[in-house]
Parts: C-alpha cells; structure tokens; sequence
C-alpha cells in the first residue's frame, strides 16, 4: 500500500522537472551570449539584439500565462500542464537548429511561453495537490529545482557547445510529461465543476482518507456549493468578461493578486532570474578576475541550491512571514554592502587586491536571499489565489510577473553598462526595500493553513474561528495563530 505522502512526492515531481527545466531556460543566456559574441561565431550579435535574447521569454510569459489561466479551468489542471509543455519542447528544437538570430529568438520565446504557463499552474497544482503540512516544503523546493537546473545548465554551457546544452535542456521536459500521465486530477478544479465524486476519489488518493482529509474536502465541497448558489456559473463568452472584470471591485480578488504581485517585484528585485542569467559578468566585475569566472560560478551554483534546499526545512519549523522577512532585511543589508564596497574601490579609495570580501559577502546574499525572497514568493501563488478566481488570478499575476521578469533581464544589461555592478546592486536593493514594506503591511500567515482557511481569510478579513466568547451575543472571529 503506497502512502498518501509516497503518491503527492510522486505527483510533485513532475512539478519538479519542469522547474528543473525553467532553470535551464533561464540560465540558457549565460551560455549562449558569451558564445555568440566570440568573433569565430556565425551568428553575430549587438549589445540590444542580446538584450532582447535573454529578456524576450518575459514577453512570452504573458502568452502562457494567459493561456494556461483560460485553459485550466476549462481542460482541468492535469491536460493544460502537459500541454505547456510543448511549446519548450519545439522551442528547444528550433533552438539546437538555430543559424540566425530570428531562430534563436523564436526558439526562445517558445520556451518563454511554457514558462509562464508552468510557472504559476505548477504551483497552482503543488497547493492543491498537497497535504497543508507539507505544501510549503512542496512549494519551496521549485526554488531547489530551478536551481539545480541552473547548475545543470552552467555546467553544460562550459563543457559542450550552446546547441549541445539546448539539446540537454529536452530532457527534464520530456521526463516531466512522462510523470504527469500519472496523476490524478486536481480535486480542488473537479469539486468547481461540480464532479464531487471524482474529486473525492482523486482526494483521498492523494490525501489519504482520515479525520482531517475528510473534513477538508467537505469543506471544499461546502464552499463551491455555496458559492454556486450565490455566484451561478456563467453560459456566455460575454458573461465571462464581465465577471472577469468585476473581480477587479472584489477584496477577495484584490487582496491576494496584490500579494502575489508584490512577492514577484521581490523575487525580481532580489536577482532571481537575472543573477543566473548574468552571472559570468556578475561574478567576473565583482570578484575583477575573469578567468576563474566558472568556477566561481559553479560555487554560487551549489551555494544556492545548497540554501534553497535549507530553506525546505526552514519553512517547515519557521512562520512563512518571520522567515521571509529575516531573509529580505539581511539581503538588502549584504547587497548595500557589496556595492559600497564595489563603489570604493571604484573610487580608488580602496585597493582592489582582496576580491575575496565582495565574493564572501556575495555567497552570503546567496544563501540568505534564498532562504525565503526566492521561494516564498513563487510559495504563495500556490496557497493565497481563492478557487474562484484561480484562473483570473493566474492570468493577472502572469502577466505582472512576464512584466517584472521582461524589466528586469532588459535593464540589468543595460544598468551595468552604465552605472557598474554597485550602481545595479543598489537598485536591486531599492526594490527589495520598498517590497518588503508593503509585504509587511500586507501578507498574513499562511503556515499550516488548509486553502479553504486561507480563502475564508480573504473572504473575511481574518482567519474564522467557531467558538464562541463568554459574553458576547455572536460568535466573533479573531485571528489565528496556529502552530506546527
């Protein structure tokens, strides 16, 4: 008998993969450009066709997430997943047979689409998929694949030619579509369209059948019944526009589109993807020695999955909002620092004969960024969206984040160009600074929450609690703090 915790691993994996394989798309910049700029290449690029090679996946990323977020709530979650899929493969083709630029951003725009289409419904799937206990570590370890699948592609970049490399980048795409044929479908999207039969039936495959898993989907089972009797589902093409709009006058829309767009703006601001995609330059200003760049790359490399996969645990014993906000306060103080440093030495009032102290505080920001400004907030796009506005939600925060991730890979080129490593540094730092603020007024916690509880949260304000208080002519609500 497989155990429910065995059969979400198992689920979850796919997940993984395809995580795995945004990485290596992400990364892909970083062995690409350095090749194509060597002058024996035959395909010859300029400072703005290279800039628009690693940026262009964030205009793509609009596409898929439009797509997947129509295409989810009409296939179900299981058949969009694998058809988001394709797009990267054919993309990664194009790629390999690439003998000009337009190729080459073709290819690339092909692999952009699946990523916005996989980003946020592979989250989407983690947070229904999973047990509560669980979910957060599930979630996080998207920041351990891509990472992984930075490395992986670091590494192929270095050893064997950039065609060779997009060849590689195929097979965790490939092993992902294999798993999902497994998988059950998303209980949570069979219960909305009022098949609560199989949902029960995919639930308890996954969730085993105990006390708390059935007072879940009874609850999830209330919910939609509930909401179908208030909100009746629309008939028309016409009907859907206007309800999509008129979430836009919902709190409960509102409230956690505004969180999941914050928490992008962080994920931007702190480097995610511009780091890995930048980050021979990167390392090569910071450290003044070119030569060694690789290598300090593929220490950052398993710096940062090393600290992604610490930060599993850490979220499992930690509060998601205590954690988030250790890693974001200590990053903008690490990242400050390294670029004062880099800016004296700009100014000739340090000597730059120790590359070892901007480096050592580097693999700091590493580590803490990545303990909670680069996992929590993917995190939450899998655990704040209501069912109801799962597909809307998904559509508007796709299109902040392809925005966010466009801006960011267009500028960061452009900002060392001409304010140096230090001046982009701080601009990173900036942002980290002005997300954290309004995350702090904003993002409740969500540790241990079922999704139910945390859609009630935005339904109401606070999170519910049924007991009644000595004195008082109602049951009130207050807010929760429960413990692991």
């Amino acid at each position: 008998m497989v155990s429910p915790f065995i059969k979400q691993c198992w689920a979850v994996a796919g997940v993984q993969l395809n995580y795995v394989a945004q990485g290596m798309m992400l990364s892909f910049p970083a062995s690409l450009l350095p090749a194509l700029k060597d002058p024996a290449s035959t395909i010859k690029v300029d400072l703005q066709s290279a800039s628009f090679l690693a940026s262009c996946v964030g205009l793509a990323a609009t596409l898929g997430f439009l797509g997947s977020s129509s295409l989810m709530n009409v296939l179900g979650r299981k058949l969009t997943f694998g058809a988001a899929l394709l797009p990267a493969i054919i993309g990664w083709g194009i790629i390999f047979f690439a003998n000009s630029v337009p190729l080459l951003i073709a290819g690339r725009l092909l692999t952009g689409v699946t990523g916005g289409a996989t980003i946020t419904l592979g989250a989407i799937i983690i947070g229904e998929f999973t047990d509560p206990k669980y979910r957060g570590v599930f979630l996080n370890l998207n920041t351990v694949s891509a990472g992984l699948g930075t490395m992986m592609l670091h590494i192929a970049g270095h050893y064997f030619h950039w065609r060779t490399a997009a060849l590689i980048s195929l097979v965790p795409l490939s092993a992902a579509f294999c798993n999902l044929l497994t998988w059950p479908e998303s209980p949570a999207w069979l219960a909305s369209k009022n098949r609560y039969a199989d949902g029960e039936k995919a639930f308890y495959w996954l969730r085993g059948k105990d006390e708390d898993s059935v007072k879940e989907f009874e609850a999830v089972v209330r919910a939609q019944k509930e909401r179908m009797a208030q909100f009746p589902e629309t008939l028309t093409c016409s009907d859907d526009i206007v309800e999509f709009f008129k979430k836009f006058t919902r709190k409960d829309f509102l409230k956690p589109i505004s969180i999941v767009f914050i928490g992008f703006l962080l994920l931007e601001g702190s480097g995610r993807h511009t780091f890995p995609a930048f980050a021979i330059d990167f390392i090569g200003d910071v450290s003044g020695d070119h030569s060694q760049t690789f290598l300090y790359t593929m220490c950052m490399d398993v710096i940062t999955a090393a600290s992604a996969l610490m930060a599993t645990y850490l979220v499992k014993v930690m509060k998601r909002r205590t954690l988030l906000f250790c890693s974001g306060i200590s990053s903008v103080v690490i990242l400050l620092s390294v670029s004062l440093y880099l800016y004296l030495v700009s100014l000739g009032v340090l000597a730059n004969d120790k590359a070892w102290i901007p480096l050592i505080l580097l693999v700091a920001y590493f580590v803490v960024s990545n303990l909670g400004c680069t996992s929590i907030p993917l995190g939450l796009l899998g655990e704040v969206l209501p069912l109801p506005h799962r597909g809307a939600g998904t559509a508007v925060s796709g299109i902040a984040f392809s925005f966010n991730l466009f801006l960011a890979m267009q500028a960061t080129p452009l900002l060392m160009a001409t304010v140096n490593t230090y001046g982009t540094f701080t601009a990173y730092a900036l942002v980290m600074i002005f997300t954290l603020v309004i995350m702090y007024m904003i993002l409740p916690e969500t540790k241990n929450r079922t999704l139910q509880e945390i859609e009630d949260y935005f339904n109401h304000g606070k999170f519910l609690d049924e007991t009644p208080h000595p004195g008082d002519d109602e049951v009130k609500m207050k807010m929760l703090d429960r413990q692991p």
